[in-house]
């Protein structure tokens, strides 16, 4: 039986339709007919635009409620039912997740990921799996569905959560050997290119929040979730709180990031006890995707071509505190890494040492012709 998902995600500030289908489905012919649709590095997927039509014709309901957070639903093709007792499963995993506080982003994936292997099941019972049964089913979404190695890690995660704190099994899924991620280049912006980000913004508001990303190295959830009593102006730092690992941290506020937030209070007025840069429901924090969206605008007007969301100005902040010398143990305070291993691989974006390379090329003595005439080098 040909297996094909549809799961709605965030893709650079707008919403597409993720398609998920096996080597031998007939989606491997129509998708490159569908109007831009593309190839996700990230997912390992096809995904294309989030319309009514390609809702109908992918099988999702065109009403279907678009959320931040992705929501899965299935093609006719696939087999949607869970059975009663694997939904009782389910049911346990998000209940055992919420209860240790997982952040809501990694309940979602979680639920989503495991509701994946509860659809191929049927009426078998997820909890009479074995380890063997495991790894086969794994083996199909590497082989079969060829998920990339981030969902298959995501994927590995949710099935040694359920067995290993559900069911309390210990270490069910040591013999699965994970799949090796690829060592990526964090993708960021020159600092020509910054300059000409932030200059072509017009709105006070938006600029504050585009400089403070690019400043501090802040996440986007952090930047919208900062608290106007978490600015000190006479300790010149800003607190983070709760970030990523429900972590505090304080980062630098620099003298002209501090110009700039004076100048958009004075005009935006914010709640002091409340957030600094505030939504359009009052309480409620401005929205990551609209942030995400002055963004994509900015380097529209801006020329720049490049890849890169909101969280390339963070990559951007790290890369140049390397070219300027800034010790590693520093930038991993700053950037709130448990691991100095994830800020390490910040070494491969600076070019600092590489500047003091000579190419043996430019050793040589090279005659060229041009049409000035002949040309000693």
């Amino acid at each position: 039986m040909e297996e094909t998902i549809a799961q709605i995600i965030e893709h650079r500030g707008a919403h597409r339709i993720l398609l998920r289908f096996s080597t031998k489905s007939s989606w491997n012919k129509r998708i490159r007919g569908i109007a831009d649709a593309r190839w996700s590095k990230t997912h390992g997927a096809w995904h294309i635009p989030d319309t009514p039509e390609n809702r109908r014709m992918v099988g999702l309901m065109p009403d279907a409620e678009t959320t931040a957070e992705p929501t899965i639903r299935a093609l006719p093709q696939q087999r949607t039912r869970i059975s009663e007792k694997n939904l009782l499963q389910l049911k346990r995993i998000v209940e055992q997740l919420i209860l240790k506080k997982y952040s809501r982003s990694t309940i979602t994936t979680y639920r989503n990921e495991f509701t994946q292997l509860l659809m191929k099941l049927g009426d078998v019972p997820v909890e009479d799996l074995q380890p063997e049964h495991l790894r086969r089913y794994m083996l199909y979404c590497a082989v079969e569905l060829g998920l990339s190695e981030n969902t298959l890690h995501s994927r590995l995660n949710a099935i040694k959560f359920y067995f290993e704190q559900v069911l309390h099994r210990p270490r069910f899924l040591w013999e699965i050997p994970r799949p090796k991620k690829p060592l990526q280049i964090p993708r960021f912006f020159s600092q020509d290119e910054v300059v000409r980000i932030i200059q072509v913004v017009q709105n006070i508001k938006h600029k504050a929040m585009l400089m403070l990303c690019y400043s501090t190295g802040m996440r986007v959830s952090e930047v919208v979730s900062i608290k106007t009593a978490n600015i000190m102006p006479d300790r010149r730092c800003i607190l983070v709180e709760r970030a990523k690992g429900k972590k505090d941290r304080l980062v630098q506020l620099s003298p002209v990031l501090l110009v700039i937030l004076r100048a958009y209070a004075r005009q935006y007025r914010p709640d002091k006890q409340g957030y600094l840069f505030a939504g359009q429901e009052p309480g409620t924090p401005y929205s990551t995707r609209s942030l995400q969206i002055v963004l994509q605008e900015a380097k529209r007007k801006a020329g720049i071509c490049k890849d890169g969301s909101i969280h390339a100005l963070r990559h951007s902040f790290a890369t140049h505190l390397l070219d300027k010398g800034t010790d590693i143990s520093i930038i991993q305070k700053l950037l709130g890494h448990q691991d100095i291993k994830t800020t390490l691989r910040y070494l491969h974006t600076t070019n600092k040492d590489l500047l003091k390379v000579v190419s043996p090329l430019d050793d040589l003595h090279l005659n060229f012709v041009t049409k000035f005439g002949n040309k000693n080098y």
